[in-house]
């Protein structure tokens, strides 16, 4: 798909790019956040009229919310602001909205752009991803553990719950010193922020606002970082063969969604460059896409399209695509012939 010289031109390529502007990234927290406080209030406004109304502004906050994290995204990077001490404080506030420890989530998703697509490293900030051979060598307990993690209910509904309410609360193993205590910070402030909302509106307002909105949101979140990577042609390869351009143009989707949901989105559907060059900003790569022949090679994921990505459980190595769990009954027939 992609020519040899043109992959090893890719950081000449890509350079341009990758210069945030220090305007454009303050009139994308005003032009997210504003609106979204406004809409926090509206909704609590509409509860003495209908909850039927409150759900429309909960549903607008909870795209503003999806927004909100690719700027933290973008902080996590050290691409939003051109100052590392910005990013780290932008990054930190943005990320309690979110329900996100800022060094903590930093170092999971540093794993995963160095590790995507990688069958030997594998596991760390990824959607579990399973080869066959690795399904069935597995114990019977195991197997039934992955079909549950796989199953939409939980990928798209419990997991997300868990994962930004619990598992962001408590530190990894191995953490240092400057992020436990910002998963502290983080986490305090929760606390006095929720608390002081309860106190203020009462506990019943604030679950019946933030609760569509959180779940929402949650769920937007993880459908988009699984589609970035779980589509039929996707890339995984084993150590010796994987290639961090062939991951980030073959493994990263271009998920091609309406102009609109571009914006809510922060433009991460062009996830196939941003894996190429976290340093790009992501109010400059729908740019980068649309000038260079190079990243537009790569055969876009429609929203339409985007929903097959549910039947896909398992990575066959022979075949080089995510199959369906179906696929693994003739596997095995296929196996015994031989």
């Amino acid at each position: 798909m992609f020519e040899s010289g043109v992959k090893a031109s890719w950081r000449k390529i890509i350079a341009p790019y990758e210069q945030s502007s220090v305007l454009r990234s303050i009139w994308q927290i005003i032009n997210t956040l504003v609106p979204f406080f406004l809409l926090w209030y509206i909704a609590y406004w509409s509860l003495s009229i209908s909850y039927w109304l409150t759900i429309i502004p909960c549903i607008l906050a909870s795209g503003l919310l999806v927004r909100a994290f690719i700027i933290f995204h973008d902080c996590c990077h050290g691409s939003f602001f051109p100052n590392q001490r910005a990013n780290e404080i932008v990054g930190t506030l943005v990320g309690i909205l979110n329900f996100s420890p800022f060094y903590q989530w930093r170092y999971s998703h540093s794993v995963h752009h160095a590790t995507s697509g990688n069958l030997d490293r594998h596991g760390v900030g990824d959607i579990w991803t399973l080869t066959v051979d690795e399904y069935l060598a597995m114990p019977w307990w195991k197997r039934l553990a992955y079909r549950m993690y796989r199953n939409p209910i939980v990928l798209f509904g419990l997991g997300p719950s868990y994962i930004f309410l619990i598992n962001y609360r408590f530190n990894r193993r191995g953490a240092r010193r400057k992020e436990r205590l910002n998963t502290y910070i983080v986490n305090l402030s929760l606390i006095l922020i929720i608390g002081g909302l309860c106190w203020l509106i009462g506990w019943k307002a604030f679950v019946l606002i933030q609760g569509p909105i959180f779940l929402l949101s949650t769920l937007a979140g993880v459908w988009l970082f699984y589609v970035q990577h779980q589509f039929e042609d996707a890339y995984f390869e084993k150590g010796e063969q994987w290639n961090y351009v062939d991951a980030a143009l073959k493994g990263s989707s271009f998920y091609r969604l309406p102009r609109i949901l571009h914006w809510f989105t922060g433009n991460i559907g062009f996830h196939h460059i941003h894996h190429l060059s976290p340093r790009v900003p992501n109010y400059n790569l729908n740019r980068a896409h649309h000038e260079n022949p190079m990243f537009q090679d790569v055969r876009p994921v429609t929203l339409l399209s985007s929903f097959r990505a549910l039947t896909y459980r398992i990575w066959d190595e022979n075949r080089k695509k995510l199959m369906g769990f179906g696929y693994i009954k003739r596997f095995r027939m296929e196996q015994s012939k031989k």
